[in-house]
């Protein structure tokens, strides 16, 4: 703009330049020159600019240090939340005691946009899948193996089948590295709550045994039925189901999805037993704890409550429908 403070009029400035006149007014007026004599400083217009436009951006809804921010970090790591379960527990707390209001896209967002350090790197393995970025699948298949026709799972009753009642369970095995050791995975079919189970190795007896003194710690009305896979650890579940008083059912070849909740609790379990961990040094002790962890989270099919609450509701109303017929 040097030009102005030779005497050149904006409109042979706008024709050098290409530029409309209107524009080289409106930048002499933002740079602070009331006429075109007044001089021009590029350097300080950029810097000008840079500022205003960092004013006009809009500020992220989760900045470091915000008790929003804390809310939805502290969840994540230490508590192992999904990002749809926290943004989802925030708008279910009242108003005046939760932080604010966050969707879960955002989190996710959030959590990817980090630069590279510690940091990204221990939010991107507190996910569920623990992803280095989104859309990737993964596909698994399940092995089948004989079952008795009276047993398979398109005989099961409909009361079973549509969640009506709670008593009936499912079952299956995460196995440990090489295949040398196994957890049993026990998941209610109504209220989601979870049972782990500590088996001494892969073969039936050892499910047998490990499944027996877990699964008759709920009370004889919780314990209906059990709905499994068609792996060679089922082969005694005929002692089974005379030792714990329930029926078994066994889902169909390759048909995961008959099982879907029991399939979501050992995704989560990834979380606390990654793939290729010795499961033989757990202790029940320790695997009681993450079963009460993952019972503590808020589940959008429980209405955003835990398995907790709502096996707490079935147990209470257990109890005040015997004592009516006491």
């Amino acid at each position: 703009m040097i030009e102005c403070q030779n005497g050149t009029s904006l409109r042979e400035i706008a024709r050098r330049t290409q530029r409309s006149a209107a524009t080289i007014s409106r930048e002499l007026t933002r740079a602070g020159c009331c006429s075109a004599s007044d001089p021009y400083n590029a350097t300080a217009a950029g810097q000008a600019y840079y500022q205003r436009r960092q004013r006009c951006r809009r500020k992220p809804r989760l900045q470091g240090g915000s008790p929003l921010y804390q809310f939805v970090h502290d969840r994540l790591m230490y508590f192992r939340w999904s990002p749809q379960q926290i943004a989802s527990r925030l708008r279910y707390l009242p108003s005046d005691t939760r932080p604010g209001l966050v969707s879960h896209e955002t989190i996710y967002a959030t959590i990817y946009a980090q630069p590279r350090g510690a940091l990204k790197q221990g939010m991107i393995q507190a996910l569920r899948q623990a992803k280095t970025s989104r859309g990737m699948r993964r596909t698994t298949a399940a092995g089948s193996s004989f079952v008795p026709e009276s047993l398979r799972i398109v005989h099961r009753p409909e009361d079973i089948e549509h969640r009506l009642v709670p008593g009936h369970w499912e079952g299956d095995f995460i196995k440990g590295a090489f295949n040398r050791s196994a957890i049993g995975t026990l998941v209610e079919r109504k209220t989601r709550f979870v049972i782990l189970c500590r088996m001494d190795g892969c073969t039936a007896a050892d499910a047998m045994e490990g499944f027996t003194p877990q699964t008759k710690r709920p009370p004889a009305f919780l314990r209906q039925s059990l709905t499994c896979d068609r792996g060679s650890e089922m082969a005694c579940h005929a002692d089974l189901s005379k030792r714990l008083k329930l029926d078994v059912w066994f889902c169909d070849p390759h048909a995961s999805w008959q099982r879907g909740s029991n399939e979501n609790i050992n995704g989560l379990l990834c979380q606390f037993l990654p793939k290729g961990t010795d499961l033989s040094q757990p202790s029940q002790t320790m695997l009681n704890d993450i079963a009460r962890q993952l019972n503590g989270c808020p589940r959008q099919t429980l209405g955003w409550r835990n398995p907790e609450e709502v096996m707490a509701e079935e147990l209470a109303k257990w109890s005040s429908g015997v004592a009516l017929d006491s």
